[in-house]
């Protein structure tokens, strides 16, 4: 078992029925952990390509994409939960998966927002939030590697950004009540850019601390 048990993301859905029961069964099945998180990548390529396409659309086409966009993007983070579960308590963990655990979710993050922000006609945007999002995890494992714990605090963690924009998508089906267009998905891909800002910040400055104290920052 390659896993850390003790370094994971605190997630309460880990600890639910539903969940608990689909990861043995996933375990029971030859499906493997890394494959999961090889499906995370899939998954987000769809969302990001739903989000880019929705731009092009009109009506009922863009409803029906935005809300493909929102699933494919649950699905991603299901993808997530499930890799995790099958290698830990599937007892399903291969040598690589530290790699398969993490390389995925940089791709899925660049994947879906920067298809947001073509799909929205603001670019520029997209990969900003593409950029932070990916160095909120980078210095999540700088601090890994100074022999710290993970540091999983937001204020734009993974679910955190994948919460923001998911919720645009919903809220963007609803845009012909107020005539608007794409309003919903730029103000959540700049908020999705500025928290992870933030977090980056936020992580740096408790990983400094942490090492200069020589004791975990709370």
């Amino acid at each position: 078992m390659t896993e850390n048990t003790g370094d994971r993301r605190p997630l309460a859905s880990r600890n639910t029925r539903w969940a608990q029961g689909l990861a043995r069964w996933l375990a029971g099945k030859s499906v493997t952990p890394n494959q999961i998180s090889q499906a995370s990548m899939v998954a987000a390529a769809l969302a990001g390509a739903a989000f880019w396409w929705a731009g092009y659309m009109e009506t009922a086409g863009r409803v029906v994409l935005l809300v493909c966009a929102a699933l494919f993007c649950q699905l991603r983070l299901l993808c997530n939960l499930f890799d995790g579960m099958v290698a830990v308590e599937g007892g399903k963990g291969a040598p690589d998966g530290p790699f398969w655990n993490e390389f995925p979710d940089r791709i899925a993050d660049i994947l879906i927002f920067i298809g947001v922000g073509y799909g929205i006609d603001v670019p520029e945007l997209g990969w900003a939030a593409a950029a932070f999002a990916v160095l909120t995890a980078y210095v999540r494992e700088l601090g890994r590697a100074n022999g710290l714990p993970s540091d999983f605090c937001g204020p734009m963690a993974k679910p955190h950004r994948m919460a923001a924009i998911t919720a645009a998508a919903l809220l963007s089906t609803l845009e012909p009540l107020w005539r608007g267009r794409d309003e919903v998905l730029a103000i959540a891909l700049f908020v999705v850019a500025l928290g992870a800002a933030v977090t980056v910040l936020r992580r740096s400055m408790r990983i400094v601390r942490q090492l200069k104290l020589g004791k975990p920052v709370v």
